[in-house]
């Protein structure tokens, strides 16, 4: 055997080179997967073109100063107004028309406890909200010309208004508000939501998927923000509502998650007996605690007047009515649950579904369904909340005045995570909710009604925007991603696909020649709620001349969910409704075929655009509601807001909208921005990654 003689010199060079080229490939990789980046050296946010920061702290602290500071820059206005709200002061600030709003934040009891939340906190993440509201007064002091004189008086802004915020949310306005209240048969707030978890089994590239799309008012406290932050040992992209200092939604280069309003019940009202000044329970008279406050109202000529506000208090919460010999308690869930913010923290920085489940096992979220997917594959669908264990009654029962004289009815301790309803990696291969009890969240159904408390979740009709939603995953085996986004834009009226097949019959055997017309019409339409669609007009009218317990023969039966209701009850009284709805229509606007774009319009500022998709009752997927404006028109005030397609492929892929633009700030470019692609029905790419940023940079600050 012959040796080559070794050069040493060489084969160290040679040595060097693979070395070189090894790093290289592991360079290659790194910035394909902006998980094991480095943490960021300097603090700054770099701003795109659409007016999302990307945010890059070198430490927690600098990110979420750097948050305050962004949010500020986006929304000022409208930040401080919501902070001035949940100090139960904005009628001292503002006048009068905020009066109720503050005795509903100072009866429910938000200052004091965002006081107690903010001590609680542990010392880290204490210093995190520190941070936050640092952020915000240090853009105040930057920039006092670009802030409204009026909200200036809420400055400088304390870490405990971030808290009290979050509760005025959370607490007093989703899980209840003042409305549901003087309403008890208003199970939920006008809120909702479509969420979608695909399965690499169900999609056509072999990755799961997931699909977040909430639908809120797109004003006031219901404002979505979008961002990026990026800081050591997370970089998330996601959105949260203006003021809170975390995102909400969010996903990283390993998992996401998204939320929809669930069928949660976290409070009751009880009618509490009086005797002796004070309240029966169990056979005793119970003194109530009361505290008495004097409220500044500021008035037109700028002075202010006292109003005084007695808070009387039950063991079973704050008094919110009472009279005639009865008073009325309210109870909500969550008092003692003051980590929700880090919670949403620790769920971005999560690298895969066991650090997932561990963070949601807290259960410091009060309510809302959390929709997961990952990059290894796994779906969830989990109706988390607060959910009291009650020794009695079904969800129905709970809905109405309970009895407060007898501790039976009165809950103190939740149930834990293991008893919420939930289902990982299902047969079907997706998982779908769009604000309809768990039962439906998938077929064949995994989650069984039977196998949990009556009182879990309402037992009631799968709306046509589930069935809608159902019905687009489980027929479509291999779902890519633009279909996946083709699909979230669908303004299909399950409604019209469900009843039509017995109302355009009925309307031409019943109806005089104006229905018979109306008919014809509708048997043209394509059952769609496009900016083109004619004949979706006429159908939105019909559906407001009948009342909707009378239209099917055949009611919703849990065992058909995704078939029933069907049949029309009363086919004459049907025709005579289409009559009537077809009357107005051609009065209103000259033709019964008027397109649908033409009656229902988006607008923001100068802008005056199509609308395509109307409201879930009909079963339309992608959900607007509407105002009425001016000349027999409509304004689209609410529904599709932030919309996220994410693919967990390597590197993750990912578009999204947020429908209104992501500033409120007088002058911003970024208020209309985004509503022409929304117009369109299209989403913009997410940018992740920083040469993507820096390839669409508007801004830089750096801090």
């Amino acid at each position: 055997m012959y040796l080559w003689p070794i050069d040493l010199q060489t084969l160290k060079r040679k040595s060097s080179r693979f070395l070189a080229f090894i790093l290289s490939a592991i360079l290659v990789v790194v910035l394909a997967n902006n998980s094991f980046a480095a943490a960021p050296i300097t603090t700054e946010i770099l701003w795109d073109t659409y007016g999302i920061p990307h945010i890059y702290g070198k430490d927690p602290q600098g990110a979420f100063q750097s948050f305050g500071w962004a949010q500020m820059q986006s929304h000022a206005n409208l930040l401080l107004r919501l902070y001035g709200q949940a100090r139960g002061k904005a009628a001292e600030y503002w006048g009068e028309e905020y009066l109720e709003s503050d005795k509903w934040v100072l009866t429910m009891g938000v200052p004091n406890r965002a006081n107690s939340w903010y001590q609680a906190q542990n010392p880290d993440f204490r210093s995190y909200i520190d941070a936050f509201a640092t952020g915000i007064n240090t853009y105040a002091k930057a920039h006092p010309d670009l802030i409204d004189d009026e909200v200036k008086i809420v400055l400088p802004v304390k870490p405990e208004d971030v808290l009290a915020h979050l509760q005025r949310v959370l607490y007093f306005t989703f899980i209840v508000n003042p409305g549901q209240v003087a309403d008890a048969t208003q199970s939920q707030p006008k809120a909702g939501s479509n969420g979608w978890a695909i399965a690499p089994k169900h999609s056509a590239s072999g990755k799961a998927m997931l699909l977040a799309n909430p639908h809120l008012l797109w004003s006031d406290l219901f404002t979505w923000y979008e961002a990026q932050v990026t800081a050591p040992r997370i970089n998330a992209y996601g959105a949260t509502l203006v003021g809170i200092p975390v995102l909400a939604i969010a996903f990283n280069d390993h998992l996401g998650w998204t939320h929809t309003v669930n069928t949660h019940d976290g409070w009751d009202i009880y009618q509490l007996k009086l005797a002796d000044g004070g309240y029966v329970l169990d056979g005793k008279v119970l003194p109530f605690t009361t505290e008495k406050l004097l409220l500044n109202v500021k008035q037109k000529n700028g002075s202010l007047v006292e109003q005084p506000l007695v808070i009387k208090s039950s063991v079973h919460g704050a008094v919110v009515q009472e009279k005639n010999g009865v008073a009325v308690a309210l109870r909500v869930v969550g008092a003692d649950r003051p980590g929700v913010l880090q919670q949403w923290w620790d769920m971005a920085r999560s690298q895969n579904f066991s650090q997932f489940q561990k963070v949601l096992q807290r259960l410091q979220l009060p309510m809302f369904t959390v929709m997961y997917a990952d990059r290894e594959g796994h779906i969830m669908h989990l109706f988390n909340g607060l959910v009291p264990i009650r020794q009695q009654g079904d969800f129905q029962y709970w809905q109405s005045l309970i009895p407060g004289d007898t501790s039976k009815t009165l809950w103190t301790k939740m149930h834990p995570y293991q008893d919420l309803p939930r289902v990982i990696d299902p047969p079907s291969g997706w998982l779908q909710n769009a604000n309809d009890p768990p039962w439906t969240t998938t077929f064949p159904s995994v989650i069984k009604a039977d196998d949990y408390p009556a009182y879990m979740a309402p037992r009631g009709e799968m709306s046509f925007r589930s069935q809608s939603s159902a019905r687009m995953l489980a027929e479509d085996a291999k779902i890519s991603f633009a279909e996946m986004i083709q699909y979230k834009h669908s303004t299909k009226m399950e409604l019209a696909e469900r009843i039509l097949d017995d109302l355009i019959p009925a309307a031409q055997k019943y109806g005089d020649e104006l229905t018979r017309r109306a008919a014809d019409i509708l048997a043209a339409w394509d059952r769609n709620a496009d900016a083109d669609s004619r004949g979706a007009v006429l159908f939105a009218f019909w559906c407001q001349e009948i009342d909707d317990s009378q239209i099917f023969s055949i009611p919703w039966n849990e065992n058909s969910p995704r078939t029933t209701p069907d049949g029309l009850k009363d086919p004459a009284s049907a025709a005579k409704a289409l009559q009537i709805a077809a009357a107005k229509v051609e009065k209103a606007y000259g033709k019964l075929d008027v397109p649908w774009g033409e009656v229902f319009r988006v607008r923001s500022g100068n802008l005056d655009l199509l609308a395509n998709g109307g409201e879930g009752d009909k079963g339309i997927f992608r959900v607007l509601n509407f105002a009425p404006s001016s000349n027999e028109r409509f304004q689209a005030v609410a529904g599709d807001s932030y919309v996220a397609a994410i693919e967990f492929s390597q590197p993750v892929r990912a578009m999204a909208l947020l429908s209104y633009g992501n500033a409120s700030q007088p002058g911003s470019p970024h208020i209309t921005d985004q509503l022409p692609l929304f117009s369109r029905k299209q989403l913009r790419p997410v940018w992740r990654t920083r040469p993507e940023i820096l390839a669409h940079l508007e801004e830089r600050k750096t801090f």
